[in-house]
């Protein structure tokens, strides 16, 4: 349990973090998976089977290994590089399968239905799995004495049902807000009137929730048990992973931000009485992609600026260009020369700029000052 003034602030009221993204294999995937295979005992000594796009893959892994049986799982073809490779680094034989979570699934059900003996450990729709993940709500009540709000992630919904329960049966006057990706299918409360949403082919930022909408289960426990299911969109989300990123000096996926998005957006409110509780849920997010928030958040920021314009292709021109940019005290990281897409002259060429900035009105005030220069930007090609 982490405590974060800035986010605190921002939002009015007390708020801390429930940190999963520190937990064993990166995020609360671990307390459903061990309660599971600890329930089926013998019965899975023949092996355990799932689908998962990545946290729950890793997850079970790590349960079958630590109880030295085998262990199958079926990612979609879009899973992350880093979470598959974390699943195989844990013992797990892994095959890709189809383009969502739900092909992954159907997948591993058919393996188990061919392999009778091995167990099918499905990630959300499984009373073992919900309540593994309670145990994450049962810490809450030890650790947050005055709990009155906790935001959680909603994927396939079993994070969310498990902590709603625990919670709830102490202290039903506990407010319990489901926070969604805006790509998946609605689920309940302000939601409802939006109507479902296809998710099929959608590319998300927050891939550990994207599933078509929860089982049957937890979709019950949700309506039951939940108060509010609330959505985000990708930019709310990236904009989230940075802030935990710059604020708390936290890696978090961007399933595992959406709580924080949903504050920082106003989707929801922190408490007016007592502490409120972010989860966490996970910070298994590839390298590259985490690049990729971070180059854009630094050009929305201001701290990162791409500029393009013409120039006659002479010796020199580049030159005077690039010297102007250094008495504006921009930093150059990179440069290069683009010659084709543009309505150009035989003897002009057009340079893509990108400059290291100093903020919003510095980053103004260099494009300015090479527009007033006479450097302008070239005309595409129809």
């Amino acid at each position: 349990m982490l405590s974060s003034r800035t986010l605190s602030e921002r939002a009015g009221q007390t708020v801390l973090l429930k940190a999963e993204n520190l937990q064993r294999t990166g995020s609360f995937k671990i307390r459903g998976a061990l309660s599971k295979l600890a329930a089926l005992g013998v019965q899975c000594a023949a092996g355990v089977v799932t689908g998962s796009a990545g946290n729950h893959a890793q997850a079970v892994a790590y349960a079958a290994r630590a109880r030295g049986v085998p262990c199958h799982v079926f990612m979609p073809e879009s899973a992350s590089i880093a979470k598959v490779e974390a699943a195989r680094g844990l013992g797990a034989d892994i095959q890709m399968v189809g383009a969502t979570v739900d092909d992954a699934l159907e997948a591993a059900r058919e393996f188990a239905a061919r392999e009778a003996r091995m167990a099918f450990v499905h990630p959300f729709e499984d009373p073992y799995v919900i309540a593994g993940q309670g145990t994450l709500g049962l810490e809450l009540l030890d650790e947050v004495p005055d709990l009155a709000k906790v935001i959680v992630p909603v994927g396939g919904g079993g994070l969310v049902s498990g902590v709603a329960i625990a919670v709830k049966s102490e202290r039903s006057a506990i407010e319990v807000v489901g926070v969604q990706a805006a790509s998946c299918a609605p689920v309940k409360g302000s939601l409802a009137a939006g109507g479902p949403v296809a998710v099929e082919s959608a590319l998300t930022i927050a891939d550990g929730i994207a599933v078509k909408r929860p089982g049957e289960l937890t979709l019950s426990l949700i309506e039951r048990w939940v108060d509010d299911v609330v959505a985000v969109d990708e930019d709310e989300v990236a904009e989230a992973m940075m802030f935990l990123l710059e604020r708390a000096k936290l890696v978090v996926e961007g399933a595992g931000a959406v709580g924080v998005a949903a504050l920082l957006s106003g989707r929801t409110a922190a408490a007016q009485a007592g502490t409120t509780v972010v989860v966490l849920s996970g910070g298994n997010v590839d390298a590259g992609l985490l690049g990729e928030v971070a180059r854009r958040h630094e050009s929305q920021a201001g701290r990162r600026l791409v500029l393009l314009a013409s120039l006659p292709d002479r010796p020199g021109s580049l030159a005077r260009l690039l010297a102007l940019v250094g008495e504006l005290r921009a930093n150059l990281l990179d440069v290069e020369h683009i010659r084709e897409g543009f309505d150009l002259h035989v003897r002009e060429t057009a340079v893509q700029l990108v400059l290291e900035t100093r903020g919003q009105a510095h980053a103004r005030r260099v494009t300015e000052s090479v527009r007033r220069a006479g450097y302008a930007e070239p005309r595409a090609l129809r």
